[in-house]
């Protein structure tokens, strides 16, 4: 085999692999979309009645009054009932609903749980 002809059948092997190193990354690229659609996220819109449903519930499960998980977690009585409410929109921090969490004994992920 010649010098020529051995460039020549490497350069055709080079243009193989280029054209199979295109479609690879073109089918990663498909692939990486796909998985982006597939994995849209759903977002609860409604976070805080579902917050507020599973406080009330696991505050009920251990037979707590509403005046006692308020003063176990050091707020008002006034305020847990606006937390639990569904009439009123009452924001509440994060600190908060760890505190009510212990009391609870009921991991945070819980309260978000449908």
């Amino acid at each position: 085999m010649t010098n020529t002809t051995l460039l020549q059948k490497m350069t055709q092997i080079k243009g193989k692999c280029e054209i199979m190193a295109h479609i690879q990354l073109q089918s990663r690229k498909l692939y990486f979309y796909q998985v982006m659609v597939l994995e849209q996220k759903v977002f609860d819109d409604k976070i805080y009645d579902t917050i507020r449903c599973n406080i009330k519930r696991y505050r009920k499960e251990k037979g707590m009054t509403s005046a006692q998980l308020a003063e176990a977690v050091g707020l008002s009585h006034d305020f847990i009932r606006q937390i639990e409410s569904e009439k009123t929109r009452s924001n509440f921090s994060v600190e908060t609903l760890y505190r009510i969490s212990v009391v609870l004994g009921v991991g945070m992920d819980r309260f978000v749980e449908r």
